[in-house]
């Protein structure tokens, strides 16, 4: 501007945030804090179990997790039980993907008996606690349709979570500025064209991040399905618990690797997000 020799009032500078504000932005601090919570509940764990005389056997858990054996070297049970979950959570989302987003579509069609269908799923979906939900479509629906428990367990994660996914589409598509739609239908497009080439493609950009803590739900979400013996990474540590009595040990051990995914999954689409951002401002 002064180049240009245009000259305008200039605004106040911005004050500073607050010591205490700037102090715990710091990300230093932030671990710092983080690692002292982390070791207060370890301590107090340790602690606790020595009053209760436990007998710590950490030396025996990495048998757990591998083994060299006379064939070669073997997965231990619990990375075996870690894919199975990874496994069992990865079918779950895409099925509860394809639901959410069938029902966002009908809440949004503006039919009477879509809008209907759409909002009872959500009311009765969103008030019915999981394990209930688990218990339904497992004991109840299942000797009626011939549900194994696997296939019970996809559903109840996939219906479930489907409902709360529906949500993100609807957020993410209504975030849409509407003059996308009136571009759409000035060039011919039909709404299904619309939806996949112009809609559905920018909403993502404000779908990601919730959609990335759904997943982590999910994966949290698919332990619930041990009630009724499904094998995946919470059942296979109550085997290990049954037969060794190293409840401290197998629990803390699968809280960190459920830890360690969802990190490396939330860490990932962090990356996916700057990515995105960037080639939208391309």
């Amino acid at each position: 501007m002064s180049d240009l020799g245009i000259s305008g009032p200039k605004g106040q500078p911005l004050p500073r945030p607050p010591f205490l504000k700037r102090f715990f932005d710091s990300v230093l601090i932030s671990v710092a804090i983080y690692a002292i919570i982390v070791g207060l509940i370890a301590y107090g764990s340790f602690v606790g179990a020595q009053s209760m005389g436990y007998n710590w056997q950490w030396y025996r858990v990495p048998q757990f997790l591998y083994r060299n054996t006379e064939i070669g070297f073997e997965w231990g049970q619990i990375p075996i039980g870690l894919v199975a979950t990874i496994k069992l959570s990865v079918i779950s989302f895409l099925l509860a993907t394809a639901i959410g987003l069938l029902i966002a579509l009908l809440r949004l069609s503006g039919l009477v008996i879509g809008s209907a269908v759409a909002v009872g799923f959500l009311e009765l979906i969103r008030n019915i606690p999981l394990l209930v939900l688990l218990y339904l479509f497992y004991y109840v629906l299942g000797p009626i349709f011939g549900f194994d428990r696997y296939t019970a367990s996809i559903l109840t994660l996939a219906v479930f979570h489907s409902a709360l996914i529906s949500e993100i589409f609807r957020a993410g598509i209504n975030a849409v500025h509407t003059g996308q739609w009136e571009a759409a239908k000035s060039i011919g497009m039909s709404p299904f064209q619309a939806y996949r080439y112009i809609i559905l493609p920018q909403s993502v950009r404000f779908m990601l991040p919730p959609m990335t803590g759904e997943v982590v739900h999910l994966i949290k979400s698919s332990a619930i399905v041990s009630v009724i013996a499904v094998a995946e990474l919470t059942t296979f540590g109550r085997n290990i618990i049954s037969d060794t009595y190293m409840s401290f040990e197998i629990w803390f051990t699968i809280a960190l690797v459920y830890l360690v995914v969802t990190l490396i999954l939330s860490i990932g689409v962090s990356h996916l997000e700057k990515k995105y951002a960037v080639d939208q401002q391309n």
